[in-house]
């Protein structure tokens, strides 16, 4: 048991309540109670901001044996509402560890739990789907923190990449370190004009804005309620949708502005939040998954091609509000068949609901980049020959 463990409670919405001992920081948080199946990566999964509002179950048995360091955040801080774990290690072993995952949580007001059946939550969310729940050192009566969980409002109708965005706008310019490279040396593909992308934040992992910047592009982010036309005056050559969230269907301005823009034939590309506004702006609607898809082994792909991605999303768009005529399904989740990855027929815009920058994960789907620039080219070039 941690050195400075106090009692905690975790309440669940279906009235089912686990003890066991807080980690990080001691108080009272609420949110939704979700699971991650991945083996490493713990720091990304907290500081990614997609996981706002949820308190997060770990399935790998023991956490914190790595530690903490600034080099891993996909953030500035954690955006977890909590953590739930079966074990925390105490004493990190690391050459990269600046301080405990206790120590960190607790700096930045993070509560969690550990000591429980982690397993049998696991099950639980599995079958009865995400809920609610509350995390406290200060409520350790199941009634009591109950009443509190019962008046929180349900992820369903969250407009949270409000929460997340960034405040104000900014230019990306640090590329994925060469030590972590893990593909031939990059170059740009427009070294004395470099394509400008303007990267939408909804809660923009900084990992993604390092593998834009490895492209050899010019990247300038962009608070989640900037209007098209504000963008376009940035004169870009793509335009990007991130990660966030929430209810993608609650975030109507990116969907409005994603549908504005979709009239200038820019290139896009969405990732996971960003490819469910891409899909809304076209008509399609969402839905909410029972449990949603959050780990580092989820299989994607389609026509007997299949690539490991990491995933982390609640939602997902409906195939049957779908224009087939307009757009293609190019992905799809091969544990659910679930819609992975859309493609305009006639537009240049793709997204896929995985994680292609990983951090953590495979780097199976780090192509779609790639991608992303050769539209870039292929508009550019078109331009051109207009002019």
């Amino acid at each position: 048991m941690l050195a400075d463990a106090k009692p905690a409670l975790l309440m669940l919405a279906d009235g089912t309540s686990y003890r066991g001992w807080s980690f990080g920081a001691v108080g009272t948080t609420i949110g939704e109670v979700v699971f991650n199946t991945g083996m490493t990566g713990y720091q990304e999964v907290l500081t990614d901001p997609s996981y706002c509002g949820q308190l997060v179950t770990f399935t790998y048995p023991e956490l914190g044996n790595t530690g903490v360091n600034p080099e891993d955040e996909e953030s500035a801080r954690p955006q977890v509402s909590g953590a739930i774990a079966r074990n925390i290690c105490e004493h990190p072993s690391n050459w990269r560890t600046a301080q405990s995952l206790s120590a960190y949580l607790r700096d930045h007001n993070i509560p969690g739990i550990y000591g429980i059946d982690t397993r049998a939550l696991t099950r639980k969310i599995r079958s009865l789907g995400a809920m609610n729940g509350a995390i406290s050192t200060e409520i350790l009566e199941p009634s009591e923190l109950l009443e509190q969980v019962m008046v929180a409002p349900e992820m369903a109708g969250l407009n949270l990449a409000q929460r997340v965005t960034t405040p104000d706008t900014y230019e990306w310019l640090e590329p994925t370190a060469k030590e972590w490279e893990f593909a031939a040396p990059l170059t740009s593909h427009a070294q004395e004009h470099p394509f400008v992308v303007v990267a939408i934040d909804f809660g923009i992992k900084r990992n993604i804005l390092k593998r834009l910047a490895s492209y050899g592009c010019r990247v300038i982010v962009v608070p989640a309620d900037t209007s098209a036309e504000e963008i376009l005056k940035h004169e870009p050559d793509g335009i990007f949708l991130s990660n966030g969230p929430g209810d993608p269907a609650a975030v109507t301005e990116g969907v409005t502005t994603a549908r504005i823009l979709l009239n200038h034939k820019k290139p896009m590309f969405g990732i996971c939040l960003g490819h469910q506004l891409l899909g809304l702006s076209l008509g399609v609607q969402t839905y909410k998954l029972k449990f949603g898809h959050r780990g580092l082994n989820q299989p994607a792909g389609i026509a007997q091609q299949v690539e490991i991605t990491s995933q982390n999303h609640g939602f997902a768009l409906n195939a049957d509000s779908m224009n087939q005529a307009e757009v293609d399904v190019t992905h799809l989740n091969l544990n659910d068949q679930t819609i992975a990855g859309l493609r305009h027929r006639s537009l240049p815009l793709f997204s896929v609901q995985y994680h292609p920058e990983a951090s953590p994960g495979p780097h199976d789907a780090d192509y779609l980049f790639g991608q992303f620039i050769e539209e870039m080219q292929a508009s550019r070039a078109k331009s051109v020959a207009e002019a």
